[in-house]
């Protein structure tokens, strides 16, 4: 895999999603020149990224006087509506969601499809005890009642891609950590008479 690129059509939506601490905000940052200090979408040529942290620090300070959970859905509602504006706007996006619970990729798949966007899963798969490792040196550690949740439903969705189905999407593509340390770019302009759809992987 080295050297590799994902190509996606035009316009497209791809969702980054895997465990909490899995590296998808790390993959973002070198792929697209990130500081970790954005609190708003950085802009990448036709792509727009957005990354989940983004809208949480948009909001560090400003509502602490709401209980987690609400601060916790306004944070995510902020998320969904930049995603829905750079689609708006005809912009290809990158996206990193945490979540990746059916009700919320059943969402994102609207949310294309009313823009007419095809929509992509790049699933970073990392094992838990990896992930673990990861939230610790971030220095932020999911609860382990949330995260046993988060690793039943990225369960789920990893066996179903495995297993030839990636819907909600149009298709899946999963890369583990090591993988995902060797690919250079996410393009969404494909050259002429090349199949603009991304090659599945459905590892065992």
């Amino acid at each position: 895999m080295v050297g590799a690129r994902l190509r996606y059509p035009p316009g497209a939506l791809v969702i980054l999603t895997g465990l909490p601490g899995a590296g998808k905000t790390t993959l973002l940052r070198r792929l697209y020149d990130l500081h970790g200090t954005e609190s708003l979408p950085v802009t990448s040529g036709t792509v727009v990224v957005i990354d989940s942290s983004q809208s949480r620090r948009h909001w560090d300070g400003r509502i602490t006087w709401a209980p987690y959970p609400v601060r916790r859905a306004v944070v995510f509602v902020t998320h969904l509506t930049r995603i829905r504006q750079a689609l708006t706007q005809g912009h290809s996006v990158v996206a990193h969601n945490r979540g990746c619970g059916p009700y919320v990729l059943r969402g994102f798949a609207w949310l294309a499809r009313r823009h007419g966007a095809d929509f992509h899963l790049l699933l970073l798969d990392a094992p838990p005890g990896e992930a673990l490792a990861g939230q610790r040196a971030r220095g932020r550690v999911v609860a382990p009642r949330t995260f046993a949740r988060h690793q039943r439903r990225w369960d789920c969705l990893l066996a179903r891609v495995k297993g030839g189905d990636p819907a909600p999407a149009a298709g899946a593509y999963i890369v583990n950590r090591a993988e995902a340390g060797l690919l250079e770019a996410i393009v969404f302009d494909p050259p002429p008479g090349v199949d603009p759809s991304p090659r599945r992987s459905y590892k065992g």
